[in-house]
């Protein structure tokens, strides 16, 4: 007997101890390390596998801990919960993340909630039996043998639970996607760009982890720590801790934050909001705003609470201006100075966002030099007012220009006239993008790389006069996925 193997008495005085579900859940657990025992008993099953040298204290002690029989833990294997959870951090787990899930998800379905699941499959699985004692677990074995679920293969039973309403469920799944994608991803480019150029003595420093308040850290500072969260049964905390892994920005608010929406020029409002509230934003829609107007909008929306609940904040900006401002629907104006709209949202002014992204896109028609009429702009001390707000200093080494993901096409004002589809081809590839649920999967930095590329197409085949030129600036410090990977489109029918 090898040292990694288990006394079968062991094995013999669990089983022994397991109801029919715990056992059921076991074999579940079990299913992906020997596929040529589906349909074996424990028993044989756990013999098995101890035979292939594929069990260990370590494996049987995680099976109990999956079924929550602690007491078994201390009785029979003599180990604590604690130290259980301790070893998953730091060993190789013997149960893969989607069985762990699928178990997680049965212990919070009632019966009647999975008979209507076997109902809703019907159409897709017309020759399921419908037993009533059916449990959620034998549902899923079927579904496997049919290809209809696997584990990089869950949105049909998303949509199941979207229909009888169980959303606590569909954010399980999407938590498993986003911690699965993240685990695929082993490096990550370095970007240097102008606006972090321009900074030569930024410090892009994380604040020092304190296990005392970490559910705080993560709320404010939107921020998501693979290595230092302890494990728990639930499938959010479940997933291989690797140093290896990137941080990203904590995208899990209902909503995902606040997106406001300027459209002084008025083509592409209803696009941008479908397009955001499927992203699960609440949208604020302006248009056809002057100057005035846009810059007490831009204050009240700095100074709202909901920043300090959301994730996220996203702000769009069509209208026309030069290089440096914007107009408006002002026809006699020096412009609204697009740097002060970047300031009203870093930490200082808006002590909410602090530590979490917020993403500008701007699209700017440009209005020749010779076609600019020209009066003084005050902003009226607003800004001073704003800035007010955060009256001691910030406690902590997040740079106040940190997080900034800065966005800005410009055109030449003509195109409002020339063109036959007068909307922003930049936001319209913005938008399709963006509701593309493989592109969705991507960070932003990919998805705007992608929208480069299609912007500079398209400037391949136009007038020169109609053509975009692209500015990407930014200060992000973590990888930003927009949204869990794979999101149900709320727009999708």
């Amino acid at each position: 007997m090898t040292k990694c193997q288990v006394p079968a008495v062991l094995i013999h005085q669990i089983e022994e101890e397991l109801d029919k579900e715990e056992v059921d859940m076991m074999v579940f657990l079990c299913r992906d390390l020997a596929p040529d025992l589906a349909t074996a008993g424990l028993r044989e099953l756990l013999g098995a596998l101890n035979e292939r040298d594929k069990l260990s204290l370590l494996g049987l002690s995680e099976l109990l801990y999956r079924v929550k029989r602690f007491d078994l833990l201390r009785r029979i294997l003599k180990t604590e919960k604690t130290t259980v959870e301790a070893n998953l951090t730091r060993n190789p787990r013997l149960v893969p993340d989607y069985r762990v899930l699928m178990v997680e998800i049965s212990e919070n379905l009632e019966k009647d909630e999975v008979s209507s699941l076997v109902f809703l499959l019907r159409d897709f699985a017309p020759r399921m039996k419908m037993a009533k004692d059916k449990s959620f677990l034998r549902l899923i074995i079927e579904l496997e043998k049919l290809n209809l679920v696997a584990p990089n293969q869950l949105d049909l039973i998303e949509n199941c639970f979207r229909n009888i309403h169980r959303i606590d469920l569909i954010k399980k799944i999407e938590k498993y996607k986003q911690e699965a994608f993240i685990s695929s991803v082993h490096s990550q480019p370095v970007y240097v760009n102008a606006l972090q150029a321009s900074l030569p003595n930024l410090s892009l420093i994380d604040p020092p982890y304190n296990s005392g308040n970490m559910n705080k850290e993560k709320s404010q500072n939107g921020e998501i720590f693979f290595q230092e969260e302890p494990v728990h049964v639930s499938i959010q905390e479940s997933g291989p801790a690797s140093h290896k892994f990137p941080q990203v920005y904590r995208m899990q608010s209902q909503p995902l934050g606040v997106c406001l929406i300027i459209d002084c020029v008025g083509y592409d409002t209803d696009m941008l909001e479908e397009t955001f509230r499927g992203l699960d934003y609440e949208v604020h829609c302006h248009k056809h705003l002057n100057v005035t107007t846009m810059n007490e909008t831009l204050i009240k929306v700095a100074r709202l609470q909901k920043h300090r609940s959301c994730d996220s904040f996203i702000c769009i900006l069509v209208s026309r201006g030069n290089a440096q401002s914007i107009f408006c629907t002002d026809t006699i104006s020096t412009g609204f100075p697009l740097e002060q709209i970047k300031k009203y949202f870093m930490a200082d002014s808006c002590p909410e966002l602090r530590g979490k992204p917020k993403l500008f896109f701007i699209q700017s028609y440009i209005v020749p030099e010779d076609e600019q009429e020209y009066t003084s702009l005050e902003i009226d001390g607003n800004d001073k007012k704003i800035i007010s707000r955060a009256k001691t200093p910030l406690k902590d080494t997040i740079p106040q220009v940190a997080d900034i993901f800065w966005s800005h096409s410009k055109v030449d004002v003509s195109t409002l006239e020339k063109s036959p589809r007068p909307s922003s081809y930049y936001l319209r590839c913005l938008a399709e993008l963006l509701r593309n649920p493989h592109k969705r999967k991507l960070s932003i930095l990919d998805i705007h790389t992608e929208l480069n590329r299609r912007v500079y197409e398209w400037n391949k085949t136009t007038d020169p006069s109609q053509q975009y030129s692209l500015l990407l600036q930014h200060t992000l410090r973590k990888t930003l996925i927009l949204s869990p990977v794979n999101c149900y489109w709320k727009g999708h029918v």
